[in-house]
């Protein structure tokens, strides 16, 4: 798919992994949706590239629904569709204080999960209205999986859940989409330089870098970024998890 001039939905959009794949797609020509629920950091980074501020909670029907109709409102049907809203909070199974939270591990389902699949199912339907390219394309979904699908630590048992559910719905919704020219793909990302890890203390940054072979450095959201342009424009990656993570293959803790 050729990406300028086409209207493109990024989900976790005010910040990280979404914040560098909306600057990507803008700076490829993409007529860029944001959708995120710090509503005043949104409208920073959507003045910055030109995009339209949407604020959105991705677990909500009537929220999503209510955001990808505006984003078709302004810009037309989708074409693209990234998804990078989520969130990692760690907590055992059972800890010192018993058993975890039931709505703590639900919460996490929610928001990776379910909000996933809320945003898949509406920007599918809106890419349904598109004409199709010459290879019969209408639109391209990519998802946010994580390394802990398959690797899961000790305190990550909801965000591996919740992610191997994300890695888990890619083929499925890859084939069931494919008569309308649809492609579904998704990237598990390793150690990302997002908020949430350079909020950390130096010390705690610097063990975790030691443990990536190469390079031993966190991604940036430019990188991941860089692969989703790449699925985008590769008409036939479909249907695929792609692991981005300099080799690391984490141990139990």
């Amino acid at each position: 798919m050729i990406i300028d001039g086409m209207p493109a939905i990024v989900t976790g959009a005010a910040s990280g992994l979404g914040e560098g794949t909306a600057r990507a797609l803008a700076a490829k020509g993409a007529k860029v949706a944001l959708l995120d629920m710090n509503a005043e950091k949104l409208e920073a980074v959507a003045s910055e590239i030109g995009g339209l501020a949407i604020a959105c909670d991705v677990t909500s029907a009537e929220s999503a629904e209510a955001a990808v109709a505006k984003a078709h409102e302004v810009h037309g049907a989708c074409a693209i569709n990234v998804n990078c809203a989520g969130i990692a909070p760690a907590a055992k199974i059972v800890g010192r204080n018993g058993a975890m939270d039931l709505d703590a591990f639900r919460k996490v389902i929610e928001v990776n999960l379910i909000g996933t699949f809320n945003m898949l199912r509406l920007t599918a339907a809106d890419m349904a209205d598109r004409e199709p390219n010459e290879d019969g394309e209408r639109g391209i979904i990519i998802n946010t999986a994580s390394i802990a699908a398959f690797e899961g630590q000790i305190g990550q048992a909801a965000y591996a859940a919740s992610k191997g559910g994300v890695v888990g719905l890619t083929l499925p919704a890859a084939r069931e989409f494919a008569r309308t020219g649809i492609r579904v793909n998704a990237i598990a990302p390793g150690l990302f330089g997002t908020p949430m890890l350079l909020g950390m203390p130096q010390d705690v940054q610097d063990s975790l870098t030691a443990t990536l072979p190469f390079p031993s450095r966190f991604g940036k959201p430019s990188e991941y970024a860089a692969l989703a342009i790449h699925m985008i424009e590769n008409a036939v990656m479909n249907g695929e998890c792609v692991r981005l993570d300099s080799a690391l293959r984490m141990q139990p803790k």
